[in-house]
């Protein structure tokens, strides 16, 4: 539980360092313009969610499965007393999911909250809201609307994760 309790402080030192920095020569009016995000990793995609969204980033040390749940949701950990359904966006994104994932990102619409699997949580960065571009429409049949819009990062189109329409399918199908 040590390592899982570094690394929430850890997150949250660096959230905080980050929101309450305004960065040099910025004002109010750029911060309109602006959003924080976490930057992901999930199947080897780099992801972003809107850090609004985040409650914290934790090391899963165990999984519990359980019989009955929605696709996607491969079970549930416990975290400091609070059971937190973990999903697994991998098999609907159409990413590789052989690797074991170690680190959750709680992510919380309205009364739901779930960890959501992923690779990595490599930085929280600020985005220009100019970066944002509408996601190419047709992503195929059945797609699920998860990655609504994308975001120019070092010159490449990355998937901004939608949580609030996430947790709305899963809270549908429960």
């Amino acid at each position: 539980m040590d390592s899982a309790q570094g690394s929430t402080v850890a997150d949250r030192a660096l959230t905080a360092q980050g929101t309450s920095s305004s960065g040099s020569g910025q004002t109010q009016t750029a911060e309109s313009t602006t959003i924080r995000a976490a930057i992901i990793s999930l199947g080897g995609e780099l992801f972003t969610i809107d850090l609004k969204s985040v409650r914290e980033v934790f090391v899963v040390e165990s999984i519990t499965p359980v019989p009955g749940m929605p696709a996607g949701l491969v079970g549930v950990t416990n975290l400091r007393g609070t059971v937190i359904p973990l999903l697994d966006l991998r098999p609907m994104l159409a990413l590789n999911s052989d690797a074991t994932l170690r680190y959750a990102v709680v992510v919380k619409h309205g009364n739901w909250q779930v960890g959501v699997l992923v690779d990595t949580v490599p930085e929280i960065r600020t985005i220009a809201k100019d970066q944002f571009l509408p996601a190419p429409a047709g992503t195929g049949e059945g797609a699920l609307p998860f990655v609504s819009t994308v975001v120019k990062l070092e010159d490449r189109l990355r998937g901004v994760l939608e949580t609030s329409v996430m947790l709305s399918y899963l809270e549908g199908m429960s």
